[in-house]
């Protein structure tokens, strides 16, 4: 192996560290959000918030994606611990359960980007800047375009159904 290739080898592997501990860390923390006796609080607050299950599923996704700082974090965290009910809610309602999961997925990606997510972490720390230089910018990308998709995704699919 000659020297080139093993720094590049090194570097890469040293450079995959970052963001493998920050996910690990990331899906750990949600594991223990989960076990939490105030989970259930959170848990039976999402589930009173609308009778229009898109509405209660997106609200969970987002605000268990923004505890956790994953996305798929959040959307496991859900779907795990209430993924039945929202489906009973959904079948007995007539909503499709194709659009179910487009809200699901749209909802993952919302305010898991909150300051403290690995992947925000990552990028910053990669590119060299701070939260104040660049999470303006982050957070609309990341939070503000994909939340108005999500409503939009909501009114479309609560109007017309599946599309």
């Amino acid at each position: 192996m000659t020297h080139a290739i093993k720094g590049a080898v090194n570097e890469g592997t040293m450079g995959s560290l970052l963001p493998i501990f920050n996910t690990a860390s990331e899906v750990g923390y949600g594991a223990v959000i989960s076990s939490l006796a105030a989970f259930t609080t959170i848990k039976d607050a999402v589930l009173g918030v609308s009778g229009n299950p898109l509405i209660s599923l997106a609200l969970s996704v987002n605000v268990l994606a923004g505890i956790t700082g994953s996305a798929s974090g959040g959307m496991s965290i859900a779907l795990e611990a209430l993924g039945d009910q929202f489906k009973t809610m959904a079948v007995e309602q007539g909503i499709s359960l194709e659009l179910v999961h487009r809200v699901t997925a749209i909802s993952s990606g919302g305010f898991d980007a909150l300051p403290h997510n690995g992947a925000v972490i990552t990028l910053l720390a990669i590119c060299g800047l701070s939260h104040r230089q660049s999470y303006k910018d982050i957070a609309v990308v990341a939070i503000a375009v994909p939340v108005l998709a999500l409503v939009t995704i909501i009114v479309l699919g609560s109007l017309f159904g599946s599309f």
